[in-house]
């Protein structure tokens, strides 16, 4: 069982950045695939940005060049630096794991990941 918790998460204006944070249970968070979603009201959960077991990464396009993935192993977290932010950034920012085997692909589906955070409120005002 892998709990996860984020943090971070808050009203910027428009152009700003925000840093969220997901802090993750267990022995073995080196060996877990890491993502971050976001679901705004009335939409579906939508993939943001992934970093592998070994340190790869993608990213949405439309957060290619504004949001940084990154993992610290010694302190089992995943973070998320969310730059130029735009009010079609507002959302609840979800973290997620996956511990099952990574085949060394990049995972950006919501059903590839295990487990789940609660979800942080991020919103961007015009």
């Amino acid at each position: 069982q892998v709990q996860l918790v984020e943090s971070g998460g808050g009203l910027v204006q428009a152009g700003g950045s925000l840093r969220l944070s997901c802090a993750a249970s267990g022995r073995s968070f080196s060996n877990y695939d890491m993502g971050w979603f976001r679901q705004a009201p009335g939409k579906e959960r939508e993939f943001v940005a992934t970093i592998t077991r070994s340190g790869a990464s993608t990213y949405v396009d439309s957060v290619q060049g504004r949001f940084i993935i990154s993992r610290d192993n010694a302190k089992n977290t995943v973070s998320l630096q969310m730059n130029s932010l735009k009010p079609e950034d507002t959302a609840v920012y979800f973290c997620a794991a996956r511990t099952s085997a990574s085949y060394g692909l990049l995972f950006t589906r919501a059903r590839d990941y295990d487990y789940w955070g609660q979800g942080t409120q991020v919103t961007v005002s015009s």
